[in-house]
C-alpha cells in the first residue's frame, strides 16, 4: 500500500521494487520539479543514518545518502516537453507565491514502511501542504490549472530514507526500523528548489536550477 493510503502509524504489509521504469520515463530523460532539499542539516542526517544503519541488516535496499535526501513536493514536466520560456514563467509566478508564505517548521522522527520507500512523515503536514499548493498555482497560471500533473489529493509530505528494491514482505523492515527510538528533529524550511533531476543509476539526482525563498 502506498504511503498516500496508509493510516497515520500504520505500515504496508507488502513492498515491491521502487525502480520500475515509470510513464515517461528512461534513461537520460531528466525532469524538473519542486524538491525541498536538506544542506547543513546535521541532526537530520544523524537521524537518517540511525535508520541506515538498523536496515543494514535487512533485506536489500537503495539507502539514500546526504546529499540526495529531498521532501518531494510537485512535479512540472520533463526537460524535453518544457521550453525555457514556460520555465522561466514558472519560476517568477512560484518566487511571487511562495514569497508571501512564512518559513515552516516541521518535525521527522516517525518512521513508515511504505510499499516502495521506507519514509519519515513531515509533522504537522499541513504547513508543507500550504507550500505545494503555492506551487500548484503557480504551475497552472502558466499552463493552465487543467496541465498541473499530479493528484493535489494524494500528498502526504515525507523524507524518504530508502527505496525498496525487491517484492516481498513488509515484515523485515517494519522489523529493522522500530529498533530505533528516535528523538523527533526539528527542521525549518526557509526555501524551495526548483530542480532538473534524472534516475539513471538508481537514485534521484539533480542539480538546481532555482531557489525560491519563503517570506
Amino acid at each position: 500500500m502506498s504511503f498516500a493510503d496508509l493510516a497515520p502509524g500504520q505500515h504496508a504489509d507488502h513492498v515491491r521494487d521502487h525502480w520500475w521504469w515509470r510513464p515517461g520515463w528512461r534513461v537520460g530523460r531528466r525532469f524538473y520539479a519542486f524538491h525541498v532539499t536538506f544542506e547543513n542539516q546535521p541532526e537530520l542526517y544523524r537521524l537518517v543514518d540511525s535508520y541506515r544503519s538498523a536496515l543494514a541488516a535487512a533485506p536489500t535496499a537503495t539507502l539514500i545518502p546526504d546529499q540526495w535526501l529531498h521532501l518531494t513536493m510537485q512535479g512540472i514536466g520533463f526537460t524535453d516537453e518544457t521550453s525555457d520560456a514556460t520555465l522561466a514563467a514558472i519560476i517568477e509566478e512560484a518566487g511571487k507565491q511562495l514569497a508571501q508564505l512564512p518559513a515552516v517548521a516541521v518535525e521527522f522522527g516517525e518512521i513508515v514502511v511504505a510499499d516502495e520507500a521506507i519514509v519519515m512523515p513531515a509533522l504537522p503536514a499541513e504547513p508543507v501542504q500550504r507550500l505545494r499548493a503555492a506551487t500548484r498555482t503557480a504551475i497552472g497560471h502558466v499552463v493552465g490549472e487543467d496541465q498541473v500533473p499530479e493528484d493535489p489529493n494524494r500528498y502526504r509530505p515525507h523524507v524518504s530514507v530508502a527505496y525498496l528494491t525487491a517484492d516481498g514482505p513488509a515484515e523485515p523492515y517494519v522489523r529493522a526500523v522500530q529498533s530505533i527510538a528516535p528523538q523527533p528533529v526539528p527542521v525549518t524550511i526557509r526555501h524551495v528548489d526548483l530542480i532538473e533531476m534524472h534516475r539513471d543509476q538508481r537514485m534521484y539526482v539533480w542539480q538546481r536550477v532555482a531557489q525560491l525563498k519563503l517570506s
